[in-house]
């Protein structure tokens, strides 16, 4: 291993402190790789650069994380090269993604989180159920609402020449958006992102029962209340949805409401404020992308690419050995999006920031038939949000004294203060 890649991030023997693994793991691939995994504050132009040292030569391509991952209280495998990701995520006869985001299990919850927790062939059927509302032509039709959003939070600050891009836009729009879709009242968001942030970033396993308690009970409240009024919502489909001409379980039900609940919080959140955190840092490719409108499209999948926010984990199903290493059937493998987004054999200069960039095959959305189902409506809120901010607020910088640190994960920049020149307000 090279001086500057350990200088840049030294993988560790995991501390005596960490949590026990199964016995069949060598100890020599149980490390300290929190680094990667979002579980570590920087403050680098670059968040995720310390995730290349798990792809030297020298480090071995399967690692074992010994901390919970992905909801779970157990350890779990790691791979971090482009190709083994994509292994995972498309071998669907040795990986398998019943548990995954099983938070609801700190509840002592059954129910699998729908579609993600389904396996195919169901998994084709709940998607198919849900699709129509997250294909291109809905998109098509969600989008004036989505501008006239964007619009209205941008006419609110524009000429104050500053807002906290994170906090009190970044943190609000997509969730707006989210709530019309589903038909939850805005009067529950902030109740709703601290329940999240409890599941999510609480290292007290009761603190985040507890929030999985409250939520659901509150879901479980909603599609009552849906069920006796329906309306055109997403959240009124869900409650009385039939598929093949049966109605949903309550499983399917509540399995459906809790996973969208949980993914439609903070992905996009996450990435405006990171997008904007590099735009402010880079004034050369803000520029870049002002004056070329026409390269929003791949600009925003070129952001996704280099702010993988999510490592997304699967369950071994059956026992086969992977790299000389010997996989036990109900162990955990997480993919460290982190790491195969830059791989060098995946990507040209992985490193650059290409608003331009072709063939942008990352795993920011996840990847196989699991791929992110709100992967068009992201797509979308991230592209018009970047054409109507850049058409209409002059160039911006950080404020002074702003902290730019950041969690490479989900909720990761709480507060990122911009400015920019009001007299060029037009």
């Amino acid at each position: 291993m090279t001086e500057t890649t350990l200088s840049r991030c030294p993988i560790a023997h995991a501390p005596a402190d960490a949590p026990p693994v199964p016995a069949h793991v060598p100890p020599e691939l149980v490390l300290d790789t929190r680094f990667a995994q979002g579980q570590i504050a920087y403050d680098l132009p670059d968040p995720y650069l310390p995730s290349d040292v798990m792809r030297d030569p020298e480090v071995p391509r399967i690692l074992y994380y010994p901390w919970p991952t992905s909801g779970r209280q157990h350890g779990a495998w790691t791979v971090s090269h482009y190709e083994d990701i994509r292994r995972v995520y498309e071998d669907n006869d040795i990986f398998s993604t019943e548990g995954a985001a099983q938070f609801q299990a700190l509840a002592g919850e059954t129910f699998p989180s729908i579609p993600l927790g389904i396996d195919p062939p169901d998994h084709g059927r709940y998607r198919k159920f849900l699709n129509p509302w997250f294909t291109p032509v809905a998109m098509n039709d969600m989008e004036p609402k989505i501008r006239a959003i964007v619009t209205e939070m941008i006419d609110a600050v524009v000429k104050d020449g500053e807002v906290d891009i994170a906090y009190d836009f970044g943190r609000i729009f997509p969730v707006r958006v989210f709530l019309n879709l589903m038909g939850f009242p805005f009067s529950m968001f902030d109740q709703f992102l601290e329940w999240e942030y409890a599941i999510l970033h609480n290292p007290d396993i009761a603190a985040k029962a507890e929030a999985v308690k409250g939520i659901l009970a509150y879901l479980r409240g909603f599609i009552a209340e849906k069920q006796a009024n329906p309306d055109e919502t997403l959240g009124s489909y869900i409650a009385n949805g039939q598929m093949d001409g049966q109605p949903l379980t309550a499983d399917e039900t509540i399995g459906m409401t809790w996973f969208l609940w949980l993914g439609g919080l903070d992905t996009v959140a996450s990435t405006i404020s990171q997008m904007f955190r590099r735009m402010a840092l880079d004034t050369e490719l803000q520029a870049r992308i002002r004056a070329n409108p026409e390269i929003i499209n791949s600009a925003v999948e070129e952001f996704l690419r280099v702010q993988p926010l999510v490592n997304s984990g699967r369950r071994i199903k059956k026992d086969f050995t992977w790299h000389g290493v010997d996989l036990k059937e109900g162990d955990w493998i997480a993919c460290i999006n982190s790491s195969g987004n830059f791989d060098e054999k995946q990507f040209a200069c992985p490193r650059d920031f290409d608003p331009e960039r072709k063939n942008n095959r990352h795993f920011t959305l996840i990847g196989g038939v699991h791929i992110c189902l709100g992967a068009h409506l992201a797509r979308r809120e991230l592209r018009v949000l970047l054409a109507e901010w850049l058409s209409r607020v002059p160039p911006f910088r950080l404020k002074p004294g702003a902290d730019t640190t950041v969690i490479p994960g989900l909720l990761s920049i709480r507060n990122l203060p911009i400015v920019w020149d009001t007299k060029a307000v037009s």
